[in-house]
């Protein structure tokens, strides 16, 4: 891929020059769950490797999330044939389905509802056929509980740990985010969510490395990064790190999906374009601490920052 292409279809997080949290979610428009990048084998054959190597850290769900589960697979099916027929296929016979995964080269048989015919569970099994981790947040005593998921590609946080807790509990973690009653007015937003209105949003943090696999679980081997970079080496160590999240609300089962697809630019790419170059520098640099060391950027934020101001200052 040329690198205007990579640099065109990066999906860049900002539009204001300062950043705060916020419910940034607007209408999706082109409807589609997923997305196939060129990455898609590379990543796929990661995401299988994770799965057989750390199932449980990878894969969970309650026992009552089935009819979510395979409403997923529904949906996702649907929109794998619709936006990318030329990748895949699906045909029905009543119940009985052949999903065709070009390519991969695979073709599944399955009956739709009886999970004996897959080889794991439904959400599982989809979601080894796309780049997002899916996540199923299902609603119930005027609250989300995260209760099924496939998580390959987390940003520091565990899939096994978080499952069953609420949404409010997910999220205490982040500062301010209860205080300044975020909490309250994005449950609000996502409790009113309607079936055939999805809407989707882009959230993003700072990666010194280019692992996709940042999980909770293994953090002594990615987080020691953060301590070697330098204004020398961070264009091609330091990653903007942004994750493309998308809401569906599934009728039958009235719980949501959550998809996230997530992207890597390292910064020497990133500030070839001078736009970017110039807001993200400013943004960087006004950046509230309590959000750097959320993000985990204040062991390098100084070089990063460094590193941007001389491409600034050669630009010119």
């Amino acid at each position: 891929m040329r690198l205007v292409d990579e640099l065109e279809q990066f999906p860049y997080p900002f539009k204001d020059d300062v950043y705060r949290y916020s419910n940034n979610s607007v209408p999706l428009d082109d409807l589609g769950c997923v997305e196939i990048t060129s990455k898609y084998e590379k990543e796929m054959g990661r995401k299988r490797s994770l799965l057989k190597k750390y199932p449980e850290r990878c894969f969970q769900s309650r026992p009552h999330t089935r009819q979510g589960q395979w409403e997923i697979v529904e949906l996702v099916m649907a929109h794998l044939t619709v936006y990318y027929p030329d990748r895949f296929a699906l045909n029905k016979n009543g119940k009985h389905w052949a999903f065709h995964n070009k390519k991969l080269k695979e073709i599944h048989h399955f009956i739709f509802g009886d999970e004996t015919t897959l080889p794991c569970e439904p959400l599982d099994f989809i979601g080894r056929h796309v780049q997002e981790d899916l996540l199923l947040m299902m609603q119930r005593d005027g609250d989300l509980f995260l209760d099924a998921g496939q998580l390959c590609f987390p940003a520091n946080w565990s899939l096994a740990f978080n499952l069953g807790m609420s949404f409010k509990e997910i999220h205490k973690p982040i500062p301010g985010f209860k205080e300044e009653a975020l909490d309250d007015r994005i449950l609000r937003f996502l409790m009113h969510l309607e079936a055939g209105n999805p809407w989707w949003r882009k959230n993003w943090s700072l990666m010194a490395g280019n692992r996709l696999d940042t999980s909770l679980e293994t953090f002594d081997e990615w987080g020691k990064e953060r301590k070697n970079v330098t204004k020398e080496n961070a264009g091609h160590l330091v990653h903007l790190r942004v994750e493309v999240q998308k809401l569906f609300r599934l009728p039958r089962s009235h719980s949501i999906l959550f998809t996230i697809h997530t992207h890597l630019l390292p910064l020497e790419k990133l500030v070839q374009n001078r736009e970017w170059l110039e807001q993200f520098h400013g943004i960087i640099q006004e950046l509230p601490s309590f959000i750097a060391d959320y993000k985990g950027i204040s062991p390098y934020k100084g070089a990063v920052i460094d590193y941007l101001k001389d491409r600034l200052v050669e630009s010119r």
